[in-house]
């Protein structure tokens, strides 16, 4: 056999693989014909005939004459590497957040999506922690109650008031994060299968987790006021989808800001559909002008509304919430207790004590002064290199770039880590893939020379 044709067979059986891994292809399920495969690969039977035959040998699949070829053995632990689409490393959000969690100090993080640790509310965690220890002996060692701490509940009520939601606090029910908040919303609503919609491009940890629950996603183009309310209609119409995931306040990662008139639209484009709205206000603190929410018009009706604090107080305080209908919340605290049954106490104490700190409003102030200044400066020094700005940004701690023509962020992205710098390539966020020529840039992490020396030796090359 030719060195070509064995790499054709090699493809058949990789994506055989890939299916079983992903559970896409579960123990005996008959696989497509070979006619099938060849016509949907583009291959001759002969070639997929042979991969299926090797694969058969290798234990992976069973014949069965007559009939065709069988997904073999027990069912696989899941991969989600293994789910489609098939990325660069350096565009597949999983690999890139393990890049921006696993490397130590000396590694520059442009790409990551949180704040250096001295520019997060450090004093205010300490101090937390300080009353914590002269704590009742229950608060260090007891299970938390089903719907959380009734005090940072309360806090939650008035803080989604300030911007029009109207909660109680029996309707907001605590998370370990926000990414369990999504999580437990999507153990809820999801079956196998559902399409849901997101930001195209939009947080790259969407996907990931979207492909746990094996779902189909679909993308929506997202605009400097919103969604794009026509594409968001259209994909109504072609997938009737089960949910629509996106950010509240600023959105991530391209800085923009939900306009009035685009809520209003997007709320009457999904009246008449069994769509419901998950929106992620987990940058709130960071805006100086408060934008539209979803759920301020919606009345928390369709949309369920999540956050955490993880980008202000601290990520190692884990804690998120979730705010919604009574009786969805009422479902969503079984459905925790079933998971991870009572949840902590501490960490949503210490976050209640450092929000309430006379101190964390001064340190918000300061961290949007500091954040409009970078925003300022790292575009300046961006620009000198040919990297623009898709938008400036109102607040917040990301700029979503398009490279000089002609460049690839996969590439770019591949030259920098050899140098010690973790970037954010726009493929990584955008589900069509049509992002191949932007970064997204921390601005508050992007203080150091060696960055934008890095930038301009991989664009020169």
């Amino acid at each position: 056999m030719s060195k070509a044709a064995g790499t054709r067979v090699d493809a058949v059986m990789d994506a055989v693989r890939a299916g079983i891994n992903a559970r896409a292809y579960t123990p005996g399920m008959r696989l497509p014909s070979v006619r099938a495969q060849a016509k949907t690969m583009r291959l001759s039977v002969s070639t997929v005939v042979e991969a299926y035959e090797r694969l058969a040998a290798e234990g992976a699949i069973t014949s069965r004459p007559g009939s065709g070829f069988y997904v073999a053995g027990p069912v696989r632990p899941l991969a989600l590497a293994a789910i489609e689409p098939r990325l660069e490393r350096e565009v597949d959000p999983l690999w890139l957040s393990r890049q921006s969690l696993e490397r130590d100090a000396s590694t520059l993080k442009p790409g990551c999506g949180w704040l250096p640790p001295d520019w997060m509310h450090e004093a205010g965690v300490r101090r937390a922690l300080r009353a914590m220890a002269r704590a009742d002996s229950a608060l260090l060692t007891e299970y938390a109650t089903p719907l959380g701490h009734p005090g940072l509940r309360q806090l939650l009520a008035r803080r989604m008031a300030a911007n029009g939601m109207d909660a109680h606090p029996e309707q907001i029910m605590l998370a370990e994060s926000g990414t369990q908040a999504i999580d437990l919303i999507c153990r809820f609503l999801l079956e196998p299968g559902d399409t849901v919609l997101v930001d195209d491009p939009c947080y790259f940890n969407f996907h990931s987790l979207l492909r746990a629950h094996r779902v189909n996603v679909a993308g929506v183009p997202y605009t400097p006021n919103g969604p794009d309310v026509d594409a968001f209609a259209r994909a109504l119409q072609q997938h009737s989808p089960r949910l629509y995931i996106t950010n509240s306040g600023i959105h991530n990662p391209t800085g923009a800001t939900l306009s009035p008139v685009t809520a209003h639209r997007l709320l009457k484009a999904a009246d008449g559909t069994d769509l419901i709205i998950v929106e992620d206000d987990i940058f709130a603190d960071f805006e100086t002008h408060p934008s539209a929410r979803l759920a301020a018009f919606d009345g928390l009706s369709r949309v369920i509304h999540i956050g955490s604090f993880s980008k202000t107080v601290s990520a190692s305080v884990r804690c998120g919430y979730i705010a919604g209908r009574a009786d969805w919340i009422d479902a969503l605290a079984d459905l925790k207790i079933a998971t991870s049954f009572g949840g902590g106490r501490l960490a949503a104490d210490i976050l209640l004590t450092a929000l309430t700190d006379s101190s964390y409003r001064k340190h918000m102030e300061a961290v949007r002064t500091k954040l409009a200044e970078a925003r300022e400066r790292t575009a300046a020094r961006l620009s000198k290199i040919g990297i623009t700005p898709w938008l400036v940004p109102q607040a917040g701690m990301f700029l979503w770039c398009r490279l000089p023509q002609g460049a690839d962020a996969a590439a770019v992205a591949r030259a920098c880590l050899n140098d010690g710098v973790v970037l954010a390539p726009g493929n990584a966020f955008s589900q069509s893939l049509t992002a191949g020529d932007f970064l997204r840039f921390n601005v508050a992490q992007c203080g150091d020379d060696k960055i934008f020396k890095a930038l301009a030796r991989a664009l020169a090359a």
